[in-house]
């Protein structure tokens, strides 16, 4: 209570003496058609900045929004698969400003984000370093986890314990430091925790994928140290007004190689202020060949569900939804795999290991999420508190450890998060948000080889987050965020820990189309669950596992500097960061072996990470586009001077778009460097470079999006390996394949 009230007292004030006068206000109307037809667009999103509101197209193209204080303003209109154009105008009291927008089919495309500052804004006047997928981007993916969906965006590599547990790797941080979130809240599944631990997802059904690199502890929690991953699916941001009738979205996709197949789809359907939403979908992959081989046991399946209702007032709204998972993942193994060649060469005695019971046991992990949310807020309110936003999420999440046909460890996470937001009224110069947070986690693992005892986490934070206006070219923006994480063991010892986290920076226009940002992050983390209490082995590191209760929280200082530039034919992207970590956690090996397994205990040490990551996008003619993207990690104990494990590779992506009417074509080659900057327990992996190609046609109506696509992928069939896999010894990467795909959205 004692930090609420400081919060109150230090930014309400703050907001009523910037309060706006009635005699001040304006607005701001307009229509989108299709350069395509000249027809108007329906439901085409409209961003107004600074302020960060959005609203919709009706039916016959049209916007607008109202009790906008006079002043200088940037609209950015925008649909899934269509050039984003940006407009400037000028509001004056008691006027109507103008502003008319002709969307067409472009490889550039403006990217909006939601998660880096927790309201909508473009990616060009973000203060971290975002990226984001659209709907286009995520339809050819064929791909069973997020990993492999987000592999190669610039700053993005892939942890993996077999295809179906792929999970984004931000920057050289993994695990814990890297938090992942749908429709900005936590996912309550326990990819974090460990290699064999996926974290499934349909790409199908998303809207679009967020990534912020770089520290996000201000807004989301000590979970994010290292980065966030958000997955939209559309349903998350309170809109101006519910629509009538019916919109939704079907899609199917198949391949060769993995014998992958899937489809999904949902509806949603509107009467007067209200919409009902419903959707299912899923995915299957058998085992997959990389050049050499099977890879047995590598085959995936991933299936859900979800149904809502909401309502949308001309002030307030809510959202409350249901969502099902199921689905299952299995983990390739060297003696699996050594077995299966041995039968291979002796087809006639494969039923007598059988009979004889000698076959190695294969394992795999059968999965189910579900999860209850509650979202909704009050908005133009014309106060100095001009909205709030609040969120209820409960999910229990479930997996076994199946070997053999037998159960032999089960794991249970519990877990509620609620989040309340109050955004100030813009008014002059500064404009921001507070608010709190707070978490319960229930996590238990039951089994033989159980390597933590049951714990309850508590979470509580308050936070803050400020943005000033300097001038038309010059913005500043900073915050705090204090939190407070209790862990509470069976018969172990209890462990409570407290940090601040805090950020200032500031993005300038440099030159028309040109953007500065550096800032400065100040972060905290408290150690996870594995950290203070693992003891017993753990497979998914591969390691014989043993926290320390004594742990101290982790903290970190970070410098990032950010160039970026966006023309109607360039959009080119530079960051550098330097983050200095203090008690870093990491697992120290002993040199002693259990149960065949490497014991290692957890121990803190500084450590540091420093690299570049970019992309650009340039226009060599009106029909060719050339691509290319680029990151490097470099990162290792201060003290030891010892890299740290599992740390990419330098890689770098070159590519065209080469365009003709509705069609697209996308030769590309990635290249990855040899990684010899190895931790004590790992292996070299060598430099490669692998051939794709993907083709795609667009068709775009008043109120359909079709796309069609191909995905030919490692088209020279190279065997090469991810150097953040487990199991890469054992298990390369997929070979030659292509997959097909066809979405539709409709509005």
């Amino acid at each position: 209570m004692a930090i609420s009230r400081i919060f109150a007292a230090g930014f309400i004030p703050a907001a009523l003496l910037f309060a706006q006068s009635s005699s001040s206000i304006g607005s701001v109307a307009g229509k989108i058609t299709l350069a395509a037809t000249g027809n108007p667009l329906h439901h085409a999103s409209v961003l107004l900045l600074p302020l960060g509101r959005v609203v919709e197209s009706d039916d016959d193209g049209l916007y607008r929004f109202s009790d906008v204080p006079a002043g200088k303003y940037t609209l950015v209109a925008n649909v899934n698969g269509l050039s984003g154009e940006r407009l400037s105008v000028t509001v004056t009291a008691g006027a109507t400003a103008s502003a008319d927008f002709v969307l067409s089919i472009s490889p550039l495309r403006q990217e909006i984000t939601v998660t880096a500052s927790g309201r909508p804004e473009t990616t060009m006047e973000a203060f971290s370093s975002v990226s984001s997928l659209d709907t286009l981007d995520l339809a050819t993916k064929a791909a069973a986890s997020l990993g492999d969906v987000l592999d190669g965006q610039p700053g993005v590599a892939k942890r993996s314990f077999g295809p179906g547990t792929g999970r984004p790797v931000l920057r050289g941080f993994d695990g814990d430091r890297v938090l992942i979130m749908q429709d900005g809240v936590r996912t309550g599944s326990l990819s974090s925790q460990s290699g064999d631990h996926g974290e499934p997802l349909d790409p199908q059904s998303l809207e679009r994928v967020e990534i912020v690199r770089g520290p996000a502890t201000l807004l989301y929690g000590s979970n994010a140290i290292g980065g966030v991953v958000n997955m939209i699916t559309g349903h998350h941001e309170a809109q101006s007004a519910g629509h009538e009738g019916l919109h939704g979205y079907l899609s199917t996709i198949g391949g060769t190689n993995n014998g992958l197949h899937g489809g999904s789809a949902g509806l949603d359907y509107g009467v007067g202020r209200w919409v009902f939403r419903m959707g299912s979908g899923g995915q299957r992959a058998s085992d997959y060949r990389t050049p050499a081989e099977r890879i047995f046991n590598s085959a995936t399946r991933n299936y859900s569900g979800q149904a809502g209702v909401a309502r949308y007032g001309e002030r307030s709204w809510f959202n409350l939804s249901y969502n099902t998972q199921r689905g299952t993942y299995q983990v390739p193994n060297a003696e699996l795999q050594e077995e299966h060649h041995e039968e291979e060469g002796h087809e006639g005695e494969e039923h007598e290991h059988e009979e004889e019971g000698h076959g190695h046991e294969s394992v795999r992990l059968p999965f189910t999420r579900q999860g209850v949310r509650l979202a909704g807020g009050f908005r133009n309110l014309n106060r100095p508190i001009e909205g709030i936003q609040y969120s209820y999420n409960y999910t229990d999440w479930r997996h076994n450890e199946v070997a053999g046909g037998e159960i032999e460890n089960q794991f249970f996470n519990k877990q509620s998060d609620y989040r309340v937001v109050f955004e100030q009224r813009r008014s002059g110069r500064l404009s921001g948000s507070f608010g709190g947070w707070g978490l319960r986690r229930d996590y238990k693992a039951i089994g033989a080889e159980a390597i933590t005892p049951p714990v309850i986490q508590n979470a509580l934070a308050a936070f803050a987050v400020e943005t000033l206006t300097l001038s038309d070219r010059v913005r500043m923006q900073f915050g705090g965020r204090l939190e407070n994480n209790r862990f509470r063991p069976d018969g172990l010892r209890s462990r409570s820990f407290t940090g601040a986290s805090g950020s200032v920076g500031v993005n300038a226009s440099i030159w028309d189309g040109g953007v500065f940002v550096a800032n400065y992050n100040h972060s905290y983390r408290a150690p996870a669950i594995e950290e203070l209490y693992a003891n017993g082995p753990h497979l998914g590191n591969l390691t014989f596992e043993i926290g320390s209760a004594n742990l101290r929280r982790e903290r970190g200082d970070g410098l990032d500097l950010s160039l970026r530039h966006t023309t109607n034919r360039v959009k080119a992207e530079l960051n550098y960061f330097y983050y200095r970590m203090r008690d870093f956690v990491f697992l120290a090996p002993t040199g002693e072996r259990e149960d065949g397994l490497l014991v290692a205990e957890y121990a803190q040490a500084n450590s540091r990470y420093t690299g570049v990551d970019g992309r650009v996008q340039a226009g060599l003619h009106k029909n060719a586009w050339l691509n290319l993207g680029f990151d490097a990690v470099n990162a290792e104990l201060t003290g030891l001077g010892t890299p740290l494990p599992r740390i990419p590779p330098v890689r770098g992506r070159v590519g065209l778009d080469l365009r003709a009417g509705r069609w697209s074509l996308l030769p590309e080659v990635v290249m990855s460097n040899q990684q010899n900057r190895i931790y004590t327990t790992e292996t070299e992996t060598a430099g490669f470079a692998v051939f794709n190609l993907r083709g795609t046609y667009t068709l775009t109506t008043q109120h359909t999006i079709h796309l069609f696509g191909v995905n030919f992928f490692n088209t020279g069939n190279r065997l090469y390996r991810n150097h953040l896999s487990f199991i890469k010894d054992v298990a390369p990467e997929i070979g030659r394949g292509v997959s097909f795909s066809y979405s539709v959205r409709f509005f």
